[in-house]
């Protein structure tokens, strides 16, 4: 077969889309599909019109295809996955690769015309608290249907594989994220915070109560140290959780909230704190945890599974359950025990470079594309483990 017709038409569907400027998923999606299109297939993403501001129709090598939805916290992902898969109907794709379990019922579409469908499922969403009752028993049907609806489901985390193995009696495959980030030196977004490097303890993330935030602000207002807090992220639908972090921060001027930071701004902060500060008490893994490993930090997290799974022992954990109360002591030794805090990132950076790399991850994608496509799977990938047919535990220590 030649080079032509051996790659592919891929679809990425589900998210808000690209440039990425929400969460990992987004993430996700620009780092493996930039890659997938480097190696020459024909990588299309899906956009949120309303989210993506990004006038371009190409981005890295990538087709964007912008398309309304409705903008509701409830119905926006779905609706918006709906019409991508709709629209997917007459572009001759021959594999869509969806993100997040509640895109289940709409992932059987684009198998009418024979393209074949991957969802991941992320991390178990209906534990999240912003879900009212009646959207995690959907989340929870949700879950369940990905079993059916496409031609494959997978996970980001052995743990959550676990989980669908318990509840159907068969594991999904499991492809972790990726972490390759560059490091940054201190420049501008340092500058416009009033921030110092190695002088500040870092959390990235959405500010909803799921994610923990409440456990740094409350902990760090506690502790005497001229070190600063460093808050980044917002998140739609959750203001009444973002006022009481405030209200905790009080008049404590060293905590400071800069809202969403992107790209080099990211980076920045990321490649200049002193420790960060993962507090996230549901979902898989976490992206912004293994690109704070990545760049070196010493990564303080919530004893989850999944967390502790991601880490290690590259790292420090205080119990989760307890909050403030026991992240606090946990902080300390790290501001007091400096010459650990730089063991423990040397470590991080280590396990980021070995693990959790995105050549890696796009090479096990990829072959699962091929594998879900019925195309032959070039000799270059001849050494990475198969995900289609990949199942249990195993796979957590053949290939990590």
């Amino acid at each position: 077969m030649d080079q032509g017709k051996q790659n592919m038409k891929i679809a990425l569907l589900g998210t808000r889309g690209i440039p990425a400027s929400y969460s990992g998923f987004e993430t996700c999606v620009e780092q493996l599909g930039q890659r997938l299109a480097k190696r020459g297939h024909d990588v299309t993403v899906y956009c949120r019109s309303h989210h993506i501001t990004y006038p371009g129709d190409t981005y890295l090598g990538m087709r964007l295809v912008k398309l309304p939805t409705i903008r509701n916290k409830y119905l926006d992902t779905l609706c918006h996955s709906l019409l991508s898969s709709l629209h997917a109907l007459v572009q001759d794709y021959d594999v869509g690769l969806y993100f997040i379990a509640g895109n289940s019922p709409v992932t059987w579409i684009p198998r009418l015309i024979g393209t074949k469908t991957a969802l991941n499922v992320d991390g178990l969403d209906w534990k999240r608290g912003k879900w009212n009752p009646l959207a995690k028993r959907y989340i929870r049907f949700a879950e369940w249907l990905a079993q059916y609806a496409p031609d494959l489901y997978l996970t980001d985390s052995p743990l959550v594989q676990a989980y669908y193995k318990d509840k159907t009696g068969k594991a999904p495959p499991f492809i972790v994220y990726g972490s390759d980030i560059e490091k940054l030196p201190p420049g501008e977004t340092l500058a416009q915070y009033g921030l110092e490097p190695l002088r500040y303890i870092l959390f990235v993330g959405r500010l909803v109560p799921e994610n923990n935030a409440h456990h740094l602000v409350e902990a760090f207002t506690q502790i005497d140290t001229n070190m600063k807090c460093v808050i980044v992220g917002d998140a739609p639908y959750a203001e009444d959780y973002q006022q009481e972090l405030r209200r905790l921060a009080g008049d404590d001027k060293r905590i400071v909230f800069t809202g969403y930071v992107f790209g080099e701004g990211y980076r920045e902060l990321g490649s200049n704190a002193y420790a960060y500060a993962a507090t996230t008490g549901v979902g898989g893994t976490h992206p912004a945890l293994i690109e704070a490993m990545a760049m070196g930090n010493c990564c303080i997290v919530n004893d989850t599974p999944v967390n502790l799974q991601t880490l290690g022992d590259c790292g420090l954990n205080y119990d989760g359950g307890r909050g403030a109360e026991a992240l606090g002591p946990v902080l300390e030794r790290a501001l007091s025990e400096p010459e650990l805090v730089q063991r423990l990132c040397s470590q991080a950076a280590e396990r980021a470079t070995q693990v959790y790399s995105w050549e890696r991850v796009t090479d096990e994608y990829e072959k699962m594309c091929y594998e879900l496509a019925g195309r032959p799977v070039p000799k270059r990938l001849d050494g990475v483990a198969s995900k289609v047919h990949q199942t249990g535990d195993s796979s957590l220590t053949e290939t990590r």
